[in-house]
């Protein structure tokens, strides 16, 4: 049986001005610029203001004043005009890296290649196939499948083995193989043989299972080698790249990826100075063209003026709602940084990572009477240049935990006096977890060994059986 009732639900709606300083603030700075130039391009109301030296003042787009017009109450008055961010032509770029195309890359040295069209073609196919370690994580038979199904290629394991075989050979050194063991085997081959890296290369390929799980006593056994050579042959080993396809990253896709800090911190006789990148953002100025559109239909009746200026309207607006938006953003941006200056002004002092105190978004949020959802964007891909280094606005951010005379410390804290412990340990008999409680206990810092587990994997340190060394 249908039944019919009326219910209440209480819902928020977001304006337009509110939806867009949202996206804006999730922006960072370089793309905020893009954003920018993006919608003068997109909104013909709106001219940058870029006078010539030879422009007549007079002939210059004026300002618009909406008030000017007597007739249509419901087109608002105000100015567009915006000059908030200072005169400085381009924010400082700072480069972290420049990296190549890892796929690209082994496509080059594939062209250097005396092959037919039939095996560069099967051989490009492999390289799309590897993962970003550089390794070949799948059989030669699916792959013979795929190059069937997938590219049209007839070929047969022989061939495919074949051309794996020449992909192995190119930079870097271990590219293409299937697993750990034969991917340091690869480099270890192009290393000048010695009897230490001859020793390396036995322990590989005869002893990898006792090698991995250092039962050293067993291999010099086995090998019938002293304490000496092991520990040389090791040495070599330890050198080998483990993820030869990191060294290049398929992400880039520039010659160079940049980072424009959002923030600046300087200090002035002693004291902190914080201040935002300052980048062209245009003064916005309403187009002649359509400004005289909006003069001409305020006393007209004619429909297509109406329309025309119903239509100028609506880019008002919206031009309206960009400015206010972006003004918005400054301010958000800016108070959110100050309050996480004054959180941790231990930290920003000096920049030692033990005087970060723990810190939520929370935090923030209560500090600037800004919601958590926009503390969060703030925080979300915002970086600060700072006299000790350039930080992502996450990093300051972390739990917390008490130490024995029940202060709060931050896990990042804990995570660098828990690495310290593994570091000075003896490393022919590494601290078991348990051990490790002990010592963080020493260090004032109250830790269960599940904790110290779960910050242990964190940090990528192994158990202490696999930190056993010679």
């Amino acid at each position: 049986m249908l039944k019919q009732g009326l219910e209440l639900k209480q819902t928020q709606k977001l304006s337009p001005l509110q939806i867009q300083t949202i996206k804006l603030i999730e922006l960072p700075t370089q793309e905020l610029e893009q954003r920018i130039r993006k919608e003068l391009e997109e909104n013909p109301v709106l001219d940058e203001n870029v006078a010539s030296e030879t422009e007549d003042p007079d002939e210059a787009p004026r300002e618009v004043s909406l008030s000017d017009y007597k007739e249509d109450d419901s087109i608002p008055s105000y100015r567009l005009r915006v000059n908030n961010y200072g005169k400085d032509e381009r924010p400082q770029y700072n480069t972290f890296s420049v990296k190549e195309s890892f796929t690209q890359s082994l496509m080059d040295q594939l062209g250097f290649r005396n092959l037919t069209e039939h095996q560069h073609a099967v051989a490009a196919f492999i390289i799309g196939s590897l993962d970003a370690d550089g390794y070949l994580r799948r059989d030669i038979s699916s792959l013979v499948d795929d190059l069937a199904f997938r590219a049209g290629i007839d070929t047969d394991e022989k061939e495919v083995l074949d051309m794996l075989k020449i992909i192995q050979e190119f930079d870097p050194p271990g590219v293409g193989a299937r697993d750990l063991r034969e991917c340091l085997l690869l480099q270890i081959r192009h290393i000048r043989h010695t009897p230490d890296v001859e020793n390396a290369e036995r322990i590989l390929r005869d002893h990898f299972t006792e090698f991995t799980n250092k039962h050293f006593q067993k291999i010099m056994t086995r090998m019938g080698i002293d304490e000496a050579q092991m520990k040389a042959a090791m040495a070599r080993i330890l050198k080998l790249n483990p993820s030869p396809g990191g060294q290049i990253d398929d992400s880039y896709s520039d010659q160079a990826q940049q980072i424009v800090p959002d923030f600046v911190l300087t200090y002035e006789n002693g004291e902190p100075r914080l201040t935002m990148p300052r980048f062209s953002i245009p003064e916005l100025r309403v187009n002649r063209k359509y400004a005289n559109i909006l003069l001409e239909a305020a006393n007209s009746s004619e429909r297509e003026k109406k329309e025309a200026a119903t239509f100028v309207k609506k880019k008002l607006d919206s031009a309206k709602w960009f400015v206010e938006a972006i003004k918005q953003r400054h301010n958000t941006l800016e108070s959110t940084m100050k309050a996480i200056l004054e959180y941790q002004k231990e930290y920003f002092r000096d920049g030692d990572e033990a005087h970060l105190k723990p810190m939520v978004l929370k935090d923030i949020a209560e500090k600037t009477g800004f919601d958590i959802s926009t503390i969060s964007r703030v925080v979300n891909s915002k970086y600060i240049e700072t006299p000790f280094g350039i930080y992502s606005l996450k990093y300051f951010f972390s739990e917390g935990l008490e130490n024995q005379d029940g202060e709060e410390v931050s896990t990042r804290e804990i995570k660098k006096a828990l690495q310290e412990c593994v570091d000075s340990e003896d490393k022919r008999r590494p601290l078991t977890d348990d051990q490790l409680v002990d010592e963080m206990n020493k260090r004032g810092y109250k830790v269960a060994r599940r904790t110290i587990a779960k910050y242990r994997d964190q940090l990528n340190i192994p158990k202490a059986r696999l930190r056993k060394e010679l």
